[in-house]
């Protein structure tokens, strides 16, 4: 699913209209058309509700007029306030002004003294919609207008706020608050999703949101190379749920080979290995310190294990490149996972970024596996390989030199940059995760939840990545990426859902991980708390 910005969305209006033949009159009636479905499906029966809608003199005021005009059809007699002169009005809100007149012209609050005066006879409205502004906000809103903002706020104790595309005072191209803004239970968009309704904090204040189609041909997006920020849908990954040949045998399925573990640190190897076994690989071995190995081993009954020699802390040694060992362990090997508790040590940190640069067949590093290239990225090139980085904020700090802070107020435009200069996909990680790909495309993650923020969780996501890797190896690295990473954050939303999240484990997602396949296969996934419909 496309994330689109305010401009996109006034351009594929233009093109639906130009090239498709589909007035934008008729984009306007389809948008409070949807609307109105929406508030029959949540607020049922509306006849119970006492209704407000405040309208802009701009288009999200003019689907505002629509929506007033449908209810008024259905005979219901929601109160409708026009916040601008009428005469401001232009286009398609003209016109549904005009519309609307034949059931009553709509009230005028044009400035503080009209509105104050009005304000008191709302008294008692129970479901307000919020048409006074729609994508097209750059800036805070100021003087009157925010004195509106406010009182919808706070001005109408147990009115239920629904906002028409976004609510007023939130810019559409933005994760951040601008200013200001209208509290929404809910929001109902158009076309495809904006960038304030997927990132924090604008997200937190769209609240809930649906998509209603409002005519735009479906080729007009997908077809649109510019358009490089997607949302991960269910419903984009049926491929994963593609039944499997019956001739299939465990080596059609691909062989991980996960080097891993330490003395100390050997869960997080028997993590990933049980994850890259749970996404459907059909083999996997744990490569690790010798002394790590017994450890390991007594953990899984379904990955193999081999020792190689270990530094005195207990990792992995350069040694492990003596005599072609490792050439030998990887020779028929589909993916290599690198860093899952695997150690800080210096000579193991220098075993990574040879064994990194080595190898032509793809890797999927993490963890301490990323730490050895802290301060090294320009040592680092993923060309014309499949590389998969998985950092969190701190790890990706370390990897380019900032503040973790720094990472946080810019994880998209340094994602993408990270991704383009190094050749790599890259899974930049916390809430909303983000997959970004050489091309510039970007997939951000809507499953996850906080009881994920607990030990291993990584370790699970790697095994996972790596476990898809190894069986849709026809399909870019970057999607089957993306792809394991909704996977990783349903199978956590399923794992809160039955254990609360302050009690889940890692582990818990690993069990979870079938559930999330199987729902797939029933062809959606199942809502378990998140912010949108």
């Amino acid at each position: 699913m496309k994330i689109l910005t305010a401009a996109q969305m006034q351009r594929l209006d233009r093109l639906t209209s130009e090239r498709y033949g589909v007035p934008s009159l008729t984009l306007m009636e389809n948008a409070g058309s949807g609307v109105v479905e929406f508030l029959e499906r949540r607020f049922a029966p509306l006849e119970q509700h006492r209704i407000a809608i405040f309208c802009g003199r701009g288009n999200n005021g003019g689907d505002g007029l629509v929506v007033a005009r449908l209810l008024r059809a259905k005979g219901l007699k929601p109160r409708v306030l026009l916040f601008a002169d009428p005469q401001a009005l232009k286009g398609d809100a003209a016109v549904n002004l005009e519309r609307l007149a034949a059931t009553g012209r709509p009230e005028v609050a044009e400035d503080t003294a009209a509105w104050q005066g009005m304000k008191p006879t709302l008294a008692g409205t129970t479901l307000l919609i919020d048409a006074l502004l729609g994508t097209g906000l750059s800036k805070p809103i100021e003087g009157f207008l925010l004195e509106v903002v406010r009182d919808i706020n706070s001005g109408f104790p147990g009115a239920r706020v629904v906002a028409v595309d976004l609510p007023t005072g939130i810019s559409a191209d933005a994760g951040e608050l601008i200013g200001e803004s209208v509290r929404a239970e809910a929001s109902v968009t158009f076309t495809a999703p904006k960038v304030a309704h997927v990132f924090p904090p604008a997200c937190l204040r769209v609240g809930e949101w649906v998509l209603k189609a409002i005519g735009t041909p479906p080729e007009a997006l997908n077809d649109d190379p510019e358009l490089l920020l997607n949302l991960m849908c269910g419903e984009d990954l049926s491929w994963l749920a593609t039944p499997r040949a019956l001739d299939s045998h465990k080596g059609s399925f691909g062989h991980v080979l996960i080097l891993a573990g330490s003395v100390g640190k050997t869960g997080a190897a028997a993590m990933a290995a049980k994850a890259a076994l749970r996404a459907g690989a059909g083999l996997v071995t744990i490569a690790t310190a010798r002394s790590a190995v017994p450890v390991i081993a007594s953990l899984g009954l379904e990955f193999m294990t081999e020792p190689l020699p270990e530094t005195e802390a207990g990792t992995i040694s350069l040694a492990a490149l003596d005599y072609s060992r490792l050439d030998r362990l990887v020779e028929g090997k589909t993916v290599l996972a690198v860093g899952p508790g695997i150690g800080s040590a210096a000579e193991t940190a220098e075993l990574v970024r040879t064994v990194v640069n080595k190898y032509d067949l793809p890797i999927v590093l993490d963890a301490d596996g990323l730490n050895a290239f802290a301060g090294r990225a320009r040592d680092f090139c993923g060309e014309q390989r499949v590389r998969v980085l998985t950092p969190h904020p701190g790890e990706m700090a370390r990897l380019i030199g900032m503040k973790t802070t720094e990472i946080l107020a810019e994880r998209l435009t340094l994602a993408r940059e990270f991704a383009a200069q190094h050749a790599v996909t890259l899974v930049l990680k916390g809430f909303r995760t983000l997959t970004a790909d050489p091309g510039g495309r970007v997939w951000v993650n809507p499953t996850g939840n906080p009881g994920m923020a607990t030990g291993g969780t990584g370790d699970v996501l790697t095994g996972l990545i790596a476990g898809l890797l190894a069986q849709h190896r026809e399909r870019p690295a970057s999607e089957v990426t993306a792809a394991a990473v909704f996977l990783h954050g349903l199978a956590g939303d399923l794992a809160a859902a039955k254990m609360g999240q302050v009690s889940m484990i890692a582990g818990d997602m690993i069990d979870t991980l079938p559930q999330a396949f199987q729902s797939l296969a029933q062809g959606g996934t199942p809502q378990v708390g998140k912010p949108w419909i």
